[in-house]
């Protein structure tokens, strides 16, 4: 794999797994359900730790399409099928995600659009 692209895919790869851990990082913290301003600014952290990672993973997976030649799912839904798509192998390619990733994944992308719709009801 010499293709210099794989450059920007490992960095966004890198900056998913950062955000999501450091995600947990605050979920996990001591203070995260409180009701003070460190509680909030736990839950606001999580949620937008969250939502970078998942956009980081969504870059990298549309990078990886990209260098395949494979045309990005359009439409309404393309986040729940640009998901959908890398866990099921091709003619062309073999899955990219494996089915415990994806579903991991469409549960992030499920929060994404939750915390950002509805971010006073989380």
């Amino acid at each position: 794999m010499s293709d210099a692209r794989w450059i920007e895919i490992d960095k966004a790869v890198s900056s998913a797994v950062d955000n999501l851990k450091q995600g947990l990082g605050f979920a996990r913290h001591s203070d995260f359900q409180g009701a003070d301003l460190i509680g909030s600014a736990l839950r606001m952290g999580f949620m937008h730790a969250i939502q970078v990672g998942h956009t980081s993973l969504e870059n990298a997976l549309l990078r990886i399409l990209d260098l395949l030649s494979e045309t990005r799912p359009g439409g309404d839904s393309w986040h729940a099928d640009l998901i959908a798509r890398v866990a099921r192998g091709t003619v062309d390619r073999p899955a990219i995600l494996p089915p415990a990733l994806a579903a991991s994944a469409d549960e992030t992308r499920r929060f994404r659009n939750r915390a950002t719709r509805a971010y006073d009801n989380f």
